[in-house]
């Protein structure tokens, strides 16, 4: 990448970015972002595509997750604390499941900027520019707020950095043991509703119970009080992207400082676009998402930008179809990557294709649909002979009422309780860990299902 430099995006085009209104304003926030720290360091960046790698040959697994949005107004440690501890206890499921390591990312740390299906909204007859997110404008509905902001961008690093001190802490001071962990999660199965996870939960203690008599405890194995933690979001707002973005001492390779993994979404991976034109220079694991318009053409030539060596772990395809829609468009696309012999983690994301307005007013994503496409993605995979990466939810470790389904049974009447959400309704605490039960049983049935062809080859 020697011929690529960071600024080059701002020569293509560029949709779903605003239009600062004060260029003077604007100048100055990237000259201040551009002496900041990077939130990130190369090494964490390099050691993902390392753990990414692994996952696309079926030796790993990937769980993604976290708000839709970050919020300033919503911003606090219990919150930080709250997901992170959800992520950890849906990781122990997963990795008890399909018994290989899970490589935890949070959208956490950078996810602030929304990508829009339209410019404006109209409400009373009023028309304004849409939300995009706490980095660019506000939400309430004033001309005022919906002016961009550069100086937003800021308050983002601000945020961006007290959220990954926290879960650099959390990650190495021992809150992330594995048997306080566990006693979580078998918490959340002593409820009626959730009996039938509590087998899968007691064949963890038993495990736990071995690994301690045979000597393996926290006191000897360091690891069990440990994890790796990594954040990630959507490169939206490029301007920020670029003022962060560092030259790695080390290769002498463009580093995105804003997070370990950036993504490109389905609304801007247009190949000579700025969205794509960024993400190709950078040495980071990039996310691409890829959604019912993605055609096989367009693939190929997506990942001849994004990762023209081919390297391991450098490409995760994002999958976005709609519970019902799997099966029309991810084998055309699993079959499009064998033909080129390309590495790439496949990941699912059950949460965009399956929202829909509620017939109380709130937009909901209904628990039964997110499971079906998760289903559905291993029902692909299992039949293409390819390799099912990873999940990746929006969702909260708070107790919200967004999405409905799952154990507590949330009804479209319930939505208004606690609909907290700026932007996508997230699954609550109970919904992901009971998701992640379910796509456990899915990683064991995937992995009978392999024994079985090895054991008849």
């Amino acid at each position: 990448m020697s011929n690529w430099h960071k600024g080059d995006w701002r020569n293509r085009p560029r949709v779903q970015m605003p239009d600062y209104t004060d260029p003077a304003a604007l100048r100055e926030v990237e000259a201040q972002l551009s002496k900041y720290p990077p939130l990130v360091f190369a090494g964490e960046a390099r050691r993902l595509r390392k753990h990414l790698g692994a996952a696309a040959r079926g030796e790993a697994f990937v769980l993604q997750g976290g708000d839709c949005a970050e919020s300033f107004e919503q911003f606090s440690a219990d919150a930080i604390r709250d997901t992170f501890k959800v992520m950890l206890q849906m990781a122990m499921v997963l990795t008890y499941a399909a018994k290989v390591p899970v490589i935890k990312v949070g959208r956490m740390a950078g996810q602030f900027a929304k990508p829009r299906s339209a410019a404006t909204e109209t409400v009373d007859g009023v028309e304004l520019p849409s939300y995009r997110g706490d980095i660019i404008n506000e939400l309430a509905f004033t001309e005022d707020a919906r002016i961009p902001d550069p100086r937003k961008m800021l308050q983002a690093y601000t945020q961006a950095s007290a959220t990954l001190n926290l879960l650099r802490a959390f990650s190495t001071g021992g809150y992330a043991d594995v048997h306080q962990v566990h006693s979580w999660t078998l918490g959340f199965t002593e409820g009626a509703k959730a009996e039938k996870y509590r087998e899968l939960a007691n064949r963890i203690t038993d495990a736990l119970d071995f690994m301690s008599a045979a000597g393996v405890n926290r006191d000897t194995a360091h690891t069990l009080q440990t994890v790796e933690f990594y954040t990630s979001h959507e490169s939206l707002l490029l301007e920020y992207e670029e003022a962060l973005t560092r030259l790695d001492s080390t290769s002498g390779k463009w580093l995105a400082g804003s997070g370990h993994m950036i993504w490109i979404g389905d609304r801007t991976r247009q190949p000579d676009g700025a969205h794509v034109e960024y993400a190709r220079g950078v040495l980071n694991p990039i996310g691409l998402k890829c959604g019912p318009s993605m055609t096989e053409d367009d693939l190929k030539r997506l990942m001849e930008r994004l990762n023209p060596e081919n390297d391991p772990g450098r490409l995760t395809l994002i999958t976005r179809f709609g519970a019902g829609k799997v099966a029309e468009h991810l084998p055309r696309l699993v079959r499009a990557v064998e033909r080129e012999g390309a590495n790439v983690v496949w990941v699912c994301d059950p949460m965009h294709g399956n929202t829909i307005k509620s017939s109380t007013g709130f937009k909901t994503r209904p628990f039964e649909s997110v499971l079906r496409e998760v289903r559905e993605f291993f029902g692909v995979h299992t039949a293409e002979g390819s390799v099912p990466g990873g999940v990746h939810f929006e969702m909260t470790g708070q107790d919200v009422t967004e999405c409905t389904g799952g154990v507590q049974a949330v009804t479209e009447s319930d939505l208004s309780h606690r609909y907290h959400t700026a932007c996508d309704p997230r699954l609550n605490a109970s919904q992901s860990l009971e998701l992640a039960f379910l796509v456990a049983e899915e990683l064991g049935s995937l992995r009978e299902t392999r024994k079985e062809s090895r054991a008849a080859v």
